[in-house]
């Protein structure tokens, strides 16, 4: 049996599903740094046979998606991963009545060249390949549309579509030696420092002597996660200590670096499993026993 990802149906398209009877619903971002995603719901026939220039890598949240791809008819069901190689031939319909939908990522094949130092394009021959549980975790989280991908994030993304591609294709991605801790626990340390300010890629490959897909693919090597997501858990850091003191969660949220509320509420449930004001609540109401202030 195929692994798949964990989906909520009709949820995984923020109730797209449930409107879009006679119509597809559409969201796209602008292609920006060779990365661009897009989420899609079909009701009926979604497009005619055509072909990109990037790799696609992408995952159905819904009902079924058949594609002709090399020669064959193609099922990817809810939960399972599609990869299109670049420039070859494919289509998209609906394998029954009830439609389907998916997201999906764009990537400039000579990024993943770059992140893999020059080897070859990965070439994946079953395109509903089985994957690993790191590799699906890092892909559910690249096409996670209501995380912004700045620029540090888009290179761990493309080191991530890279290292799926590379396992899928039965190629091993390139690894040289020991890791340089001392480069990296420098850039560790400016992230943590200012967690607010998010440093520019070229700032921590000056920083740390690292070229950028080393930097980021180093970092979760050595420290277990990417330098995105230290550098959130560091905001949120900073988010519970001002909510802690009395700061409203608009300041907490200005002042930690997270472009508004909404934003630091949906980073906060991620991490924590509730949201930042029942966080709050609950602070203040501990604060508010006479225990909390030394009374008996």
């Amino acid at each position: 049996m195929r692994d798949t990802f964990a989906v909520r149906g009709r949820d995984c398209l923020e109730g797209l599903c449930g409107t879009a009877r006679n119509s597809p619903r559409l969201r796209a971002e602008v292609a920006s740094g060779g990365v661009e995603r897009f989420q899609a719901w079909f009701p009926g026939r979604a497009f005619a046979p055509h072909r990109h220039d990037t790799y696609a890598v992408g995952i159905t949240l819904a009902g079924v998606q058949e594609f002709h791809y090399r020669g064959e008819l193609r099922r990817c069901l809810p939960g399972q991963c599609h990869v299109l190689h670049p420039d070859e031939l494919h289509d998209g319909v609906p394998g029954d009545d009830n439609g389907f939908g998916y997201r999906i990522a764009y990537v400039d094949p000579a990024l993943v060249q770059q992140s893999l130092g020059g080897s070859p394009l990965p070439f994946v021959a079953d395109p509903v390949p089985d994957l690993a549980a790191g590799h699906r975790a890092r892909l559910a989280a690249i096409l996670d549309m209501q995380a912004p991908l700045d620029e540090l994030a888009r290179v761990e993304a493309v080191n991530a579509i890279a290292d799926l591609l590379a396992a899928a294709s039965g190629t091993a991605t390139k690894r040289s030696g020991a890791l340089p801790l001392r480069a990296l626990s420098a850039a560790r340390e400016r992230i943590a420092a200012q967690p607010a300010v998010w440093p520019s890629v070229a700032a921590l490959e000056h920083l740390s002597g690292l070229d950028r897909w080393t930097l980021a693919r180093g970092f979760r090597a050595a420290f277990g996660t990417s330098p995105s997501r230290f550098r959130t858990m560091r905001q949120l850091d900073q988010v519970r200590r001002l909510i802690a003191r009395g700061a409203s969660l608009v300041e907490a949220a200005v002042e930690a670096g997270f472009a508004d509320q909404s934003h630091l509420s949906r980073q906060f449930k991620r991490a924590y499993g509730l949201t930042p004001a029942r966080w709050a609540a609950a602070v203040a109401r501990a604060n508010s026993r006479p225990e909390a202030h030394g009374r008996r």
